[in-house]
């Protein structure tokens, strides 16, 4: 089994209290990095009341995430967004191709019944090492 190490930055919220995940995982050349809320870091209260907004702050913990882990939003290879509202699409959309340049990863978009905190979206990724 490949050996998997664990990705911790200050510079992104932290798991909730108590839950039994990690920011991110390197395992076999790739970095997995938990689904990210607009969450400020030490914040409990969500960064931003529209979708733009929520999304900026996912990005940048994403960012955050990836740059400790030694790679960046330009090796993501696959996103998965979870929006609470597939109304919201079009808006996540315009902020989502500003951070994912010219080769954007694969990616799936699903709404979902609701997500942690009331939040409007949630991004995972997987990112090259």
């Amino acid at each position: 089994m490949t050996d998997k190490f664990v990705v911790r930055t200050e510079a992104a919220p932290a798991p909730f209290q108590g839950a039994p995940y990690s920011q991110a995982i390197i395992t076999g050349g790739f970095v997995f990095v938990s689904g990210q809320l607009a969450l400020k870091p030490g914040d409990k209260e969500l960064s931003g009341g529209t979708i733009e907004e929520q999304t900026e702050q996912t990005f940048a913990n994403l960012r955050a995430i990836l740059e400790e882990a030694g790679t960046g939003l330009d090796r993501l290879v696959k996103t998965t967004v979870f929006l609470q509202n597939l109304d919201d699409f079009q808006g996540m959309n315009s902020v989502y191709a500003k951070h994912v340049g010219d080769t954007p990863p694969a990616r799936s978009t699903v709404e979902v019944a609701r997500l942690p905190s009331g939040a409007l979206v949630e991004i995972e990724a997987i990112a090259a090492v």
